[in-house]
């Protein structure tokens, strides 16, 4: 052992025996060891935090948005329930206590521009006010994604590299690396409890793709993702039930790259298409590129 890691050691017991004498509570751990042994050989870039979406991209009213991606019906389908308050939608809309609207009537019922599902209006109002605001509607029915869907991922960095060490399954080509960086903070609005701090477990963390042709799309995707704010959020963990922390948010990395059983890891070949679909389920497909 290097004497520097002796003198560590030796503060940090006489650091718990003081706490300890105080009455406070003391937690040793280890320091912690780095995620990944394979040294990047070329650096990509840095992509820090998500972007905040403009004003100039926010509508001032949630009616507008609304108004914009449905189309309001002269006549309700009779035997139609709507699917965000149960209730019919020759009937009004179940939200007519709890959202009221100047411009939208209880009874309106509209329908969306391009997936053709009906809902009453005020109930998108009440979905689309009870969610992010960024302009956007995502169709409750066939998950069909208006205008441009952003995430509330807390501030970070994202930066990526390479090296030439394949991934098993992909043998003819070297390995792209992700190093997500979170640190803990302050809850904003758009999280589940405002004002209230919340952790950031594991960061950095490392996630690995295939150097090729798809998994340089994928990352070019991944990037898309990272600035829409859609790569994480601040909920509950599945790993350990922890609440106010961040987590994953439905787009899978693989954050192991020698093995996969725990299924975070290689080979598998199904993986690339599989993050493809759930890219394209967050409004994040190839036309973004070059936006």
């Amino acid at each position: 052992m290097s004497k520097s890691s002796r003198v560590s050691q030796a503060l940090a017991g006489m650091t718990a025996i003081l706490m300890s004498a105080a009455g406070l509570p003391v937690h040793l751990t280890r320091v912690p060891q780095a995620a990944s042994t394979h040294k990047a050989t070329k650096k990509h870039s840095s992509v820090k935090e998500g972007r905040k979406v403009s004003k100039k991209a926010t509508p001032t009213e949630p009616e507008s948005v609304v108004k914009k991606y449905l189309e309001e019906l002269k006549g309700a389908p009779a035997d139609e329930d709507c699917m965000i308050c149960m209730e019919k939608l020759s009937s009004p809309s179940g939200y007519s206590d709890s959202c009221p609207s100047s411009s939208i009537r209880p009874e309106a019922v509209g329908r969306l521009r391009n997936c053709q599902h009906s809902f009453h209006l005020l109930c998108v109002l009440a979905m689309y006010s009870n969610g992010n605001k960024d302009g956007s509607l995502q169709c409750p029915s066939c998950k069909t994604i208006y205008g441009e869907k952003t995430g509330t991922q807390p501030k970070g960095k994202m930066e990526i590299s390479t090296f030439p060490q394949s991934l098993p399954g992909h043998k003819d080509c070297g390995t792209i690396r992700i190093v997500y960086h979170i640190s803990r903070g302050i809850q904003g609005p758009e999280h589940p409890n405002p004002g209230m701090p919340y952790t950031a477990r594991g960061f950095p963390r490392y996630c690995y793709l295939p150097d090729n042709e798809k998994g340089r799309k994928v990352l070019e995707l991944l990037k898309v993702a990272w600035k829409r704010r859609l790569i994480f959020t601040v909920g509950t963990s599945n790993t350990t039930g922890e609440s106010n922390t961040v987590v994953w948010n439905e787009i899978h990395h693989k954050t192991e790259m020698d093995s996969n059983h725990s299924g975070h890891g290689y080979p598998d070949p199904n993986y690339l298409d599989n993050v493809l679909a759930e890219l394209a389920a967050q409004g994040v497909t190839e036309d973004c590129l070059g936006q």
